[in-house]
């Protein structure tokens, strides 16, 4: 199966979701290349990226259950970067 290189773009304005975020993220750990995240306290959001190399399908399928928590935005830019593994 062939596996992309992605970052995923993840705005948090609702706090509450965060617990049900990283539950998501940790499903995907074993795919998860690294992670960052910024909390904007001023404007009470928190910026995450996630770096992933994962097959497209499961790439897609994370950011649906993402984009899909209330308060949460998702984009996702994948790179020309692929292997089959």
């Amino acid at each position: 199966m062939s596996k992309r290189v992605a970052v995923m773009s993840i705005i948090v304005e609702n706090n509450d979701t965060v617990e049900k975020l990283n539950s998501v993220l940790h499903e995907a750990s074993d795919y998860i290349i690294g992670r960052m995240g910024i909390p904007y306290r001023e404007k009470n959001v928190s910026v995450i990226s996630v770096v992933i190399d994962a097959p497209q399908d499961l790439i897609s399928a994370l950011s649906g259950r993402i984009g899909n928590l209330d308060g949460v935005t998702v984009k996702t830019a994948y790179s020309n970067v692929s292997s089959d593994e």
